[in-house]
């Protein structure tokens, strides 16, 4: 594990937007320096979607803008061995395809996972390091 990687999920990115539980948490590891921070490119279509269900394109195009500007930000995109990653994964039950991206993603890169979604705190036991943001 690399303690200076970081996965977030589309949950996490959902805290900061809506000042959820673990916000802050988000807040201060996106805007530090002390972490490389991951985000599967699944994800980021993740939030633009629920984004754009919640509150419109406008927003929408606003967050994945300014997440694909911000140089914190390393979104990778999903090459087929990521593909396969995840699809191992999710068949293994219990999981979201976009979950499995965050597993996978994590796995890759070493990193603990940013995240409220307990699917994915469950899944990712005993291997993968969470930094629990939820409730």
């Amino acid at each position: 594990m690399n303690k200076n990687n970081i996965v977030l999920d589309s949950y996490a990115i959902m805290a900061v937007i809506e000042d959820e539980p673990g916000a802050q948490t988000v807040a201060d590891i996106i805007s530090g320096d002390q972490f490389e921070i991951y985000m599967s490119s699944i994800n980021l279509g993740e939030a633009y979607y629920i984004l754009l269900r919640e509150q419109g394109k406008q927003t929408a195009e606003e967050v994945v803008s300014s997440i694909l500007l911000d140089d914190s930000f390393r979104v990778q995109e999903a090459s087929w061995q990521r593909i396969k990653s995840a699809a191992t994964i999710k068949s293994k039950g219990g999981l979201s395809y976009a979950d499995a991206f965050v597993m996978g993603l994590a796995r890759e890169m070493q990193a603990a996972i940013v995240t409220g979604d307990p699917e994915i705190r469950t899944a990712a036991q005993p291997d993968l390091q969470i930094i629990w943001i939820g409730k």
